[in-house]
């Protein structure tokens, strides 16, 4: 099975990539919908996010936008709702790859803002960085309901520059031209992960 990583800083289109990896055939693990999921009413991660952030719980599920408050800006609460949410994403990540590895899935996607911050890479047989340019990222983060320039820069900060991820990555998805440009680099980039044998499962 391989193991093809997604990533891409914000507003640079991942979201929309995945998307086609799916429509191509090729299952993907979106570590932002684990999360959403995790918090959401009855998830594994409201009742020690509750206890780590007191207030941020209403009606059995996270108010994200009360843990935003919480965590903007703030660099050791931030470190603290990590320790608790990437444990449990990494576990759900296990048990996906797991369950397409006994399926005989020829490739998978692992859809993860920070991959390369958090080290994910090292469990992946390639990696595939979703670009465009920065006053289109821009552009297209601004246009989003409550963002700010603000709060935009912050994201940043915390994000590994694009041009540093480009060098990293196996394949470049650039966005800024269309879809009519990106798509047939995506056909392409899962025709190959379907068509190679990957060497990161199972894990050593």
């Amino acid at each position: 099975m391989f193991i093809l990583g997604l990533t891409g800083s914000i507003g640079m289109g991942k979201t929309v990539a995945a998307g086609d990896f799916r429509r191509l055939g090729l299952p993907v693990h979106d570590s932002d919908a684990a999360v959403h999921q995790l918090m959401s009413k009855g998830g594994a991660a409201v009742g020690p996010v509750g206890d780590a952030f007191p207030g941020v719980v209403k009606d059995g599920a996270v108010v994200r936008a009360a843990l935003g408050k919480r965590v903007f800006g703030d660099e050791p609460a931030l470190r603290k709702l990590e320790g608790i949410l990437h444990p449990m994403v990494r576990r759900q990540k296990i048990a996906f790859l797991g369950m397409h590895a006994r399926l005989r899935t020829p490739a998978v996607v692992l859809d993860i803002p920070l991959l390369f911050e958090t080290g994910a890479e090292n469990s992946c047989d390639a990696v595939c960085v979703v670009s465009a340019p920065y006053r289109e990222q821009r552009r297209r983060v601004l246009r989003r309901p409550g963002m700010t320039e603000e709060r935009f820069q912050e994201v940043l900060k915390h994000q590994i520059p694009d041009y540093i991820k480009r060098r990293a990555a196996d394949f470049v998805i650039f966005t800024g031209l269309g879809r009519h440009h990106s798509l047939p680099i995506i056909r392409q980039i899962a025709t190959i992960a379907c068509s190679t044998t990957g060497t990161h499962w199972p894990p050593f």
